[in-house]
């Protein structure tokens, strides 16, 4: 068989276009960005064009790809408009993404496009989350995650990979190797090939000519049907150039002239003639060819020309999306079974595994051990593969959640402890929280992300941290703190339901407070704060463990004759700060109390609310307790001098009632 003989001369013919389209838009927006056309960053993928089209060419509509900061091919190859994109790189409220995206982050995930993305090597764990829902959902569906050979440095390539072939999922690890890394020569940054990685994972490496299409789609053809049918991973290698620098207006001084003339030798679009020459099709259909092309692209050109920015006033569009309406629960009956936090976290998902089968539980000894605290006991058993172990890889558990969201999944991810999240940032901040705004509201992200955190029990600096400051600074992302155990198990159901990203943050101190059970169908609303102990006389605000310091310190000084109102925050982000306004209003007096360091909390973002709104209503200043601006110590007289507890809370309020 040659190497063109599985392929018609009609089906030749559509990989030509198809590489044409690439071409002509990347010249276009290499001009329009000259121009002054398309703000931002570019990275045109120009003598790349076989490797997009070989390795979409075998897809279907309904199969994923995760692209590069260097996507426009990708996203061509895979069937997006070009009229939208154009509009996109423009800016335009008709663009792909609404304006939101531009030339990094182009995405359709209607059509299986889950973003070019401007982080190295971020798409490739979202890709693991679509075939893993892909397998979950079994239908057939392959995720391909396309990346440059320096991203093969990064972590997430190894985690991404690695979780892929522990549970041999159905996705195509399709690396553009150009020979540079950014500026730097591919030899200067790896110090084995590939292949030699690809064995280290069990995976298959192949090699292909990536400037040659028919040797590329060929090659992915095989691929995608054995990873179809459950072969598991596999890592393709094209080996291309990029013939633009690294981005529009690069000075290209770490290459030569001569060694971009030799690689034009062998355009990707000449090699394809070639090829098709002798069976027929002549430089004069290679010419009506192109002037077709060029008449499709100078019309979406003029046409993204003349449409309108997007309105202003849609800037916060797209952030969040509307939740599901839940109204306050009913208090519990006095005679109502009583249960545990831990109960209420292994009830929650049990209810929402059985009610919905997209919801799927994932994360570090989470299946066979329960997880760490045991709290998922039973799960597995009952459940199966839908509560799911995954290797010690915080990025790849993150990106899994993130991908398969994307794909419609409801996903339930464990991060072991809060302090992880330094390891995985990237998949919250850039990518789950980002998405759906920069994808013009087309990207879903149905992401829970269960995590604990609790300082008392001397774990020391990197197992005690209070970081949801951190995490409700990110735009996107929902941020949920429950008290009680029945908020714990209400809060996590809505959670599981809610169409944005969660972090849910469980204290780990309270897994064995025992509450009253709420029924099965009990669900609490995100986003809203509740008065749980009502007084006159000074307002009192705390989230998680606090409360019960706060409560206890609001006993004491009861008896000493002062008032306090409390009020348990539930949800960080958003917050709710009319119960807030509204008692501070009655009471003239207000102090914040949380377990995070005091700079820089959540009590500041109260503080200056309050500031702003009630101040003529203030009688005294605004008061905040927290923890000292030190990481949490190890020796338990240094961690409880430095922890905030209700002793300190109760001489806080003193001081406020005697202003």
């Amino acid at each position: 068989m040659t190497t063109h003989s599985r392929f018609s001369l009609d089906e030749l013919a559509e990989m030509l276009r198809r590489m044409m389209v690439i071409r002509g838009f990347e010249e276009r927006v290499s001009a329009l960005y000259r121009d002054g056309e398309v703000p931002g960053f570019v990275h045109l993928s120009t003598g790349q064009e076989a490797s997009a089209v070989g390795a979409c060419w075998p897809l279907r509509p309904s199969d994923v790809i995760t692209s590069t900061h260097r996507g426009h091919g990708h996203c061509l190859a895979k069937g997006l408009d070009p009229l939208g994109m154009f509009a996109e790189l423009m800016g335009r409220d008709s663009g792909t993404n609404r304006g939101r995206g531009g030339s990094m982050h182009i995405a359709d995930p209607t059509i299986g496009i889950f973003g070019a993305n401007g982080i190295v090597a971020a798409g490739l764990p979202i890709a693991v989350g679509a075939a893993a829902a892909a397998q979950l959902c079994a239908d057939g569906g392959v995720a391909v995650a396309f990346f440059g050979d320096g991203a093969v440095a990064q972590g997430a390539f190894h985690e991404a990979v690695n979780l892929a072939a522990v549970w041999r999922l159905p996705v195509v690890f399709w690396c553009e190797n150009n020979g540079y890394a950014e500026f730097s020569p591919a030899e200067t940054q790896h110090a084995a090939p590939l292949a030699q990685r690809a064995a280290g994972y069990g995976v298959p490496h192949l090699a292909v000519d990536g400037n040659d299409v028919i040797a590329c789609a060929s090659t992915m053809a095989d691929v995608v049907a054995g990873v179809r049918a459950g072969s598991g991973p596999v890592i393709v290698e094209a080996a291309t150039y990029r013939w633009h620098g690294h981005y529009e207006g690069d000075p290209e001084r770490y290459r030569s002239g001569d060694e971009l003339a030799a690689w034009k030798q062998r355009d990707p679009l000449l090699v394809l003639a070639g090829h098709m020459a002798p069976l027929g099709f002549d430089k004069g259909q290679v010419s009506a060819l192109e002037a077709s092309v060029a008449q499709l692209l100078d019309a979406a050109v003029h046409t993204a020309r003349g449409s309108a920015a997007p309105d202003v006033a849609t800037l916060d569009h797209f952030v969040v999306r509307d939740r599901p309406a839940h109204p306050e629960p009913a208090p519990l009956a006095a005679d109502a079974p009583v249960f545990r936090m831990m109960d209420a976290v292994h009830d929650a998902l049990e209810h929402e595994l059985a009610e919905d089968d997209r919801v799927f539980v994932a994360g570090i000894d989470v299946a066979e051990g329960g997880n760490v605290f045991g709290l998922m006991r039973g799960l597995r058993d009952r459940f199966g593969d839908r509560v799911r172990d995954t290797p010690i890889s915080e990025t790849a558990i993150m990106g899994l959640g993130v991908g398969a969201a994307m794909a419609g999944m409801r996903p339930v991810v464990e991060m072991m402890y809060l302090d992880f999240v330094g390891v995985c940032l990237d998949q919250l901040l850039n990518q789950a929280a980002k998405l759906p705004f920069m994808t013009g509201g087309s990207a879903r992200m149905g992401l829970t992300v269960r995590t604990q955190f609790g300082a008392g029990r001397s774990s020391g600096s990197q197992h005690s941290q209070s970081l949801e400051a951190l995490l409700a600074h990110i735009p996107g992302l929902t941020v949920v703190m429950p008290s009680t155990p029945a908020d714990t198990y209400g809060l996590l159901r809505a959670a599981i339901q809610d169409p944005n990203p969660v972090v849910f943050i469980e204290n780990r101190l309270l897994y064995g407070m025992k509450g009253p059970r709420p029924p099965a169908d009990h669900i609490v609303p995100i986003g809203r704060s509740i008065v749980v102990r009502p007084g006159t006389d000074i307002t009192l605000v705390s989230v998680s463990r606090m409360v019960h310091e706060a409560l206890a310190a609001a006993d004491t000084v009861d008896d000493e004759g002062i008032s306090v109102e409390v009020i348990d925050l539930r949800t960080v982000a958003p917050l709710d700060l009319v119960p807030v306004l509204d008692s501070v209003h009655r009471t003239g007096r207000i102090l914040i109390a949380h377990e995070a360091v005091l700079p820089f909390g959540i009590g500041a973002e109260i503080a200056a609310t309050v500031a702003r709104e009630a101040f003529w209503d203030l009688d005294a200043p605004i008061e905040r307790i927290g923890a000292a601006p030190t990481p949490a110590p190890y020796s338990p007289g240094l961690e409880r001098a430095w922890l905030p507890g209700r002793d300190d809370i109760a001489a806080a309020l003193r001081r406020l009632a005697a202003v």
